[in-house]
């Protein structure tokens, strides 16, 4: 996925790196669901394709959204992690859950969790981001 930047529109350019489904699935997973290795991702109810998650992936780490390092315990295996962007869309992620368990269909568990989050405002974000840094960054 090659990202090619139409304007300067600071609207228009976080929608060229993360305006796909797929992306924010991503970032969800790495931030709440504690998915590290490639095989976690594929296993998200949403069924994305391995060649699309790797794609993503792989746009992810240059973009600065997230790292890849191997995995100490398993050769083959890679581990993704958080870089502080990444960390720092939870306020976008978080909006987005609010509002699509408000005008969509949405789990009633999930859509609980979501509004918590959104109805925790700044401190409660801020807490998350925290623990995501210690997951995440060390």
């Amino acid at each position: 996925m090659s990202i090619k930047e139409r304007s300067g529109c600071p609207i228009s350019l976080s929608l060229e790196l993360l305006g796909d489904r797929w992306t924010l699935l991503i970032i969800r997973d790495l931030a709440f669901a504690g998915k590290r290795h490639f095989r976690e991702f594929l296993q998200s109810d949403e069924g994305i394709s391995s060649r699309t998650l790797a794609e993503r992936l792989q746009t992810l780490v240059d973009e600065g959204i997230l790292t890849r390092s191997d995995d100490p315990s398993h050769g083959l295996k890679a581990i993704y992690r958080l870089t502080e962007a990444g960390i720092d869309l939870l306020p976008v992620l978080a909006t987005l859950g609010a509002w699509g368990s408000k005008y969509r269909k949405a789990d009633d568990t999930l859509a609980r969790v979501a509004n918590d989050l959104a109805a925790g405002g700044q401190p409660a974000l801020e807490r998350i981001k925290e623990k995501l840094r210690a997951e995440h960054q060390g």
